[in-house]
C-alpha cells in the first residue's frame, strides 16, 4: 500500500493511493509485472487499511492484484462501502477472470488476457466492466477481434504497449499509436515504468 500517481489508463496522472491485493486467477501471464502478488501476501484489517488509505489525503483509491475480486467477500465490499462514504473515487483493476461483483459499485478497469492462443475472460463481464485496457505486443489484431467480438464501445477501449522494462515499452509506442489512430482507441502510456523502470512501489 503506497500513494503515487495513477500512471495508466482513464485516471492517468491523478494523485492516488494504490492498494495490491494478493493472489490471482490461473492461467498466470508469463509476462507478469507484479508476480510479488502471486502470493499469499500479508493480512490486514479493513480498519486499517482504510486508515492508511485516508492517511494519504488522496481523493482516489486504485485496487489492483493479483485479482481483486477473488477477496470480495473477504472485506472488500466493506473497505469500498468505507471509502466511497468518504468521498474517494474507487477504482479496480480486474483480468476479467473472475466476475464483477454486479453490487460493486467502483469504476472497474476491465483488462482481458490473451493466453494460450484464448482469451481467459467471463463474457458477463461485458455489462459490468466500465471500461477495458489492454496491453500489446507486436500483433494487436486479437485485441481489435475482441472488441468487435463483444460489441465494446470504441471510447471505453484503452491501449498500451507490453513492457515491463522502459526499453520494452518504447520499442512499441509507435505501432500502439498507430493502432489506435486506425481504429479510434484510447490511447495509454505506462508513466511509471516509463519513469522509474521496473522499479516497486512507485
Amino acid at each position: 500500500m503506497f500513494s503515487s500517481i495513477q500512471g495508466e489508463g482513464p485516471f492517468t496522472g491523478r494523485p492516488a493511493s494504490f492498494l495490491r491485493l494478493s493472489r490471482c486467477v490461473p492461467p498466470l501471464c508469463p509476462w507478469c509485472d507484479t508476480r510479488h502478488a502471486w502470493g499469499p501476501g500479508t493480512w490486514i484489517s479493513v480498519s486499517a487499511a482504510a486508515e492508511k488509505i485516508l492517511a494519504h489525503g488522496n481523493r482516489l483509491c486504485v485496487i489492483t492484484g493479483g485479482e481483486p475480486f477473488l477477496q470480495w467477500e473477504s472485506g472488500l465490499n466493506l473497505l469500498e462501502a468505507y471509502l466511497i462514504e468518504k468521498g474517494i473515487t474507487v477504482q479496480y483493476e480486474t483480468s476479467g477472470k473472475v466476475l464483477i461483483p454486479s453490487e460493486a459499485k467502483g469504476f472497474k478497469v476491465c483488462s482481458p488476457k490473451y493466453l494460450s492462443g484464448t482469451w481467459q475472460y467471463r463474457i458477463e463481464n461485458n455489462t459490468r466492466a466500465d471500461c477495458f485496457k489492454f496491453v500489446v505486443r507486436d500483433d494487436p489484431a486479437h485485441v481489435a477481434a475482441f472488441v468487435k467480438t463483444h460489441c465494446l464501445p470504441e471510447t471505453s477501449v484503452w491501449i498500451m504497449p507490453m513492457g515491463a522494462l522502459r526499453n520494452e515499452q518504447m520499442d512499441r509506442l509507435a505501432g500502439v499509436w498507430r493502432f489506435c489512430v486506425d481504429n479510434r482507441f484510447n490511447f495509454s502510456l505506462r508513466l511509471h515504468t516509463l519513469i522509474f523502470n521496473n522499479q516497486k512501489g512507485v
